[in-house]
């Protein structure tokens, strides 16, 4: 007679596999459907004489300031906001009591839950006006040689600098969850046999944590700028947008994001510049796309040589 139990396994095992197959050409059928829709409704705007439209521009002038306002500005968040995760994942997953970490952790945490919008609140009436204050004017002052700080200095705050701060709050959370994560699943045997020849807890951390864990931190600083890079609402209420490409992060002045300005003209627009903005939107997937792929295969990479 047939074992009822393994039958009831075996049944079990066919459910949970169809679903997880059933979950899985979903989701690619659900990013078909999001292709093709945004390929049809932008079609128009490639193949249509766009220069009657506002401001007289082609769709490749039209986009390319948002593409690079998008990068830019997710450049810069990804920057700042990095080194801060990592710095902090680390203290919470090896020089933080046990108690201390739990509680900074579960605080990180909290963070990735606020709303977008509050960020973008308080980054205008909070950040914005201490750092048109003193940050500013000083950076203009002492290293306005440079083309990042040439001036003139924003008095309202409204600027590349400030929406850059503000994303990298935004995705640092992010960032340092899967970073503490990783870290904390390096081999305790990895961790002791570098103690035990000698090295400091630094040493230790530089020579078995961190390249354990650098495939967990490129994923982690991806996903970061996959939020950074689709980021609507902060960008907008902070930003003094203008159609312009400049590297200059302390004026009023700044070139515009995609989707914030998909979000800020969407509402007014009507037939061809309706398609424009869909158009710029698959620029913007296409541009998400291609950093996901990028940072997958830099992230398989690099767990090989961990395993390795």
């Amino acid at each position: 007679m047939s074992d009822p139990i393994a039958q009831t396994s075996k049944l079990g095992d066919r459910i949970f596999g169809g679903m997880s197959k059933g979950a899985g050409v979903l989701i690619l059928v659900a990013l078909a459907a999001v292709s093709l829709f945004l390929i049809s409704e932008a079609w128009p705007a490639f193949t249509t004489d766009l220069t009657e439209l506002d401001g007289g521009d082609t769709f490749f002038q039209y986009v390319l300031p948002l593409v690079f306002g998008t990068i830019w500005a997710s450049f810069l968040a990804l920057m700042i906001a990095l080194p801060l995760a990592v710095a902090v994942a680390l203290f919470i997953s090896h020089y933080a009591p046990r108690r201390i970490s739990h509680s900074l952790g579960y605080f990180i945490d909290l963070l990735a839950a606020i709303p977008s919008v509050v960020f973008g609140l308080w980054g205008i009436t909070v950040l914005a006006p201490i750092l048109a204050r003193s940050v500013y004017p000083w950076l203009e002052d002492n290293l306005g040689f440079l083309p990042f700080f040439a001036g003139p200095a924003s008095t309202s705050g409204r600027t590349m600098m400030t929406a850059a701060i503000v994303l990298a709050v935004m995705v640092l959370p992010i960032i340092t969850a899967i970073s503490r994560e990783v870290f904390l699943q390096t081999p305790r045997i990895h961790e002791e046999a570098s103690l035990a020849l000698g090295a400091t807890k630094w040493e230790m951390i530089s020579q078995a944590v961190l390249p354990y864990g650098r495939s967990g931190v490129i994923s982690g600083a991806m996903l970061g700028l996959g939020r950074a890079l689709g980021e609507t609402m902060a960008v907008a209420i902070i930003l003094s947008p203008a159609d312009l490409i400049s590297f200059n992060v302390i004026s009023n002045q700044n070139p515009n994001t995609i989707a914030s300005n998909i979000a800020l003209k969407f509402p007014e627009s009507s037939g061809l510049e309706v398609n424009r903005l869909i158009a710029t939107g698959l620029v913007l997937f296409f541009i998400t796309f291609v950093v996901n792929a990028f940072a997958r295969k830099v992230a398989n990479a690099g767990f090989s040589g961990a395993e390795g």
